[in-house]
């Protein structure tokens, strides 16, 4: 059974990265990192973050993701404060692709103005700018597991 995907466009912490990877490590789930990073992809805070778990993580690193979602046959949801569908509302598939901003800029207004329709939030209380992009990533990755029924790989 296919894994759904987790997509970083441009993130900028390597910590928050290397959490992630933990995450994708332990519900077989994949990464897909969309340059340009903030960091390198040996830099130690990575490293350490993601502990011995990068080597079970299969992980891409990739230019352009308006190409990529334009040739893939996948269905793609962008996470963002903005979004105005709550991300339980979606009835994922296996090979959903889930993506998160950078964490100092989010995502670019080309996205949207392409697919507003692909946007969801993660309800915050009024007045909240924004989750931690891991906790994030960790909420998605288990609310698309909760609904394909915890089917590791």
């Amino acid at each position: 059974m296919s894994m759904p995907t987790i997509i970083l466009f441009q993130p900028q912490i390597p910590q928050n990265t290397g959490n992630i990877v933990r995450s994708c490590h332990v519900t077989g789930t994949k990464l897909i990192l969309v340059e340009p990073l903030g960091f390198s992809i040996s830099d130690r805070w990575l490293k350490r973050a993601g502990l011995d778990y990068w080597e079970g993580v299969d992980i891409e690193v990739i230019g352009n993701l308006e190409e990529r979602l334009q040739e893939t046959n996948s269905n793609f949801y962008f996470f963002s404060s903005h979004g105005t569908k709550r991300y339980v509302d979606i009835n994922y598939l296996p090979d959903d692709l889930l993506i998160f901003g950078s964490e100092t800029a989010g995502l670019t207004p080309n996205f949207h103005n392409l697919w507003p329709e692909k946007f969801v939030t993660i309800p915050m209380k009024s007045g909240a700018r924004c989750l931690n992009l891991a906790t994030s990533a960790g909420i998605a990755i288990y609310e698309v597991q909760r609904q394909l029924g915890y089917t590791f790989s």
